[in-house]
């Protein structure tokens, strides 16, 4: 499903990844965990075809990335990776149903489908009663579901979550965690989170480790 090979970065002088090899399998949860500073924020930038490697490869879903032109790889991304991050950036002129309609629509997609499917998803991550709300109306627990359901609108294959839960009280927490693996049973999604948390780091399928740019 999602397969690196030799990836390099770095940042000015900062050789911030040193040669990764990296796969996930289809539907497995994988956690990366590992110091500030260790790269995986740049590593899962890099899966998620925000960041270009400096050398190496990089193949989502059969998909070679470096055989798409800028125009063909927004598409790409906007039609298999859905994120999630620590903020979950909803825009706050928009309710939460309209935030999570936002990628079908910059796809182009019908807005009645598109609607109903965001309702569904809403339903279905138990928050639909707060569809109407805008972001400043919701506690954090809320707004990060309406995050996990804006990602899941183009029914992606691939979910990329950079320490989703780091802002999060410890109920809410654990209702993300479990959340996680809900929607990767219900939607067969291959999950890769960066977490400092050990809960949701021992909930996983498996568990990479990071250090200085190089996996353990």
């Amino acid at each position: 499903m999602i397969q690196l090979e030799k990836i390099t970065k770095r940042f000015g002088t900062l050789q911030v990844l040193k040669g990764i090899d990296f796969y996930v399998n289809k539907s497995e949860i994988v956690s990366i965990v590992g110091p500030s500073g260790a790269g995986k924020s740049t590593l899962l930038h890099i899966m998620g075809t925000l960041e270009t490697p400096d050398s190496g490869t990089v193949i989502i879903d059969s998909v070679p990335i470096k055989s798409l032109d800028q125009k063909k790889l927004s598409l790409f991304r906007n039609q298999h990776i859905g994120f999630v991050f620590q903020i979950p950036q909803l825009l706050p002129e928009f309710t939460a149903l309209e935030n999570v309609m936002l990628p079908a629509l910059i796809a182009k997609k019908n807005v009645k489908t598109t609607e109903a499917e965001a309702h569904e998803l809403l339903r279905f991550l138990q928050i639909d009663d707060r569809a109407n709300h805008k972001p400043n109306e919701m506690s954090g627990g809320e707004r990060q579901r309406v995050a996990v359901a804006r990602a899941l609108i183009n029914k992606p294959s691939v979910i990329l979550a950079d320490e989703p839960s780091g802002s999060l009280d410890s109920k809410h927490k654990e209702d993300l965690h479990r959340l996680f693996f809900e929607v990767r049973d219900r939607f067969e999604l291959t999950i890769v989170i960066v977490t400092h948390d050990k809960d949701v780091s021992a909930l996983s399928d498996r568990i990479v480790k990071m250090s200085d740019g190089l996996i353990d």
